[in-house]
């Protein structure tokens, strides 16, 4: 499994992505998913790839090298819209030529694909690329895309990142997302690659490979998992069984009048040794049929 992530800001992109691919618990490997394809002073382009290995890397050659109908390959497409149509086109040819080969192996056809970056003459653009060639495009409304395991990482991102966010702090943002995925799922691992792009340099901006001793790294895990505990332990325990007017901690008010839906054992009548014992679930679904 992987994970990455691209952010699209008015400052320019960032980048994000892990290293680890697994078959199983002892089949582990690392495998860098992070590609750049860039002619300084012309174009700058991101490819980040996450599901079946040998179908990532299938799509990456062949885009390197497709040139399409028109004439137009990722290194010639005038726009970055044009250069993920392509992209797309090289996810179906691989599709074509492998999917059957695969599926008779009981492998599904399974490619999730981030792509961004700069051409001359418009803006930064991010992409995303599923596994039929189709994509959508990053707006304000929603700065980010991930793919892989993405659900760890998330709520930091979704409460930090807009697009007038700069570069270094989107940086920082991306980099405890990830750390919240290594935390949480043993499939994503280190090393790491970052990559920060400033708008309208058409050339790499800054780069790094990160690993277990990246002294900056290191430094935000440890800062992060404290500040994290301290805003814990700073916030109020909850009041039970108070009233009202107690104040604005109370989770259970007097007069709520709060109750669990109880399964009643057999033989056992209801409400017995709780003269307030609410009804059966029996009972509650058949007074709502009636």
């Amino acid at each position: 499994m992987t994970y990455c992530v691209g952010m699209r800001l008015d400052a320019g992109l960032v980048f994000l992505s892990d290293s680890r691919t697994n078959a199983g618990v002892d089949q582990v490997g690392t495998f860098r998913k992070m590609s750049v394809f860039e002619n300084p002073g012309e174009r700058m382009l991101v490819l980040m790839t996450a599901g079946n290995l040998s179908i990532s890397q299938a799509v990456r050659q062949l885009l390197t090298d497709q040139v399409d109908a028109e004439g137009r390959s990722i290194w010639t497409a005038p726009t970055m819209y044009e250069a993920a149509r392509i992209l797309g086109e090289a996810v179906r040819a691989v599709h074509r030529r492998d999917a059957q080969a695969l599926a008779e192996c009981g492998i599904d056809f399974n490619v999730s694909i981030i792509f961004g970056g700069q051409i001359k003459g418009e803006r930064c653009r991010l992409f995303q690329v599923y596994s039929a060639g189709n994509f959508i495009e990053s707006h304000d409304e929603n700065t980010y895309f991930q793919i892989g395991e993405a659900k760890y990482g998330k709520p930091i991102i979704d409460r930090v990142v807009t697009p007038s966010t700069s570069l270094d702090e989107a940086a920082k943002c991306a980099l405890i997302s990830m750390d919240s995925t290594l935390r949480s799922n043993i499939s994503v691992g280190l090393p790491l690659d970052l990559l920060v792009y400033e708008s309208g340099r058409l050339a790499l901006t800054r780069f790094v490979t990160i690993d277990e001793r990246n002294q900056y790294f290191q430094m935000l895990r440890s800062t992060w998992g404290q500040q994290l505990k301290s805003v814990f332990e700073g916030i109020a325990d909850p009041v039970w069984d108070a009233p009202p007017e107690t104040g604005s901690n109370v989770l259970s008010a007097l007069g709520m009048n709060s109750k669990p839906v109880r399964v009643t054992a057999p033989g056992q009548a209801a409400g017995a040794g709780d003269a307030a014992a609410p009804q059966s679930l029996a009972q509650q679904f058949g007074d709502a049929q009636t």
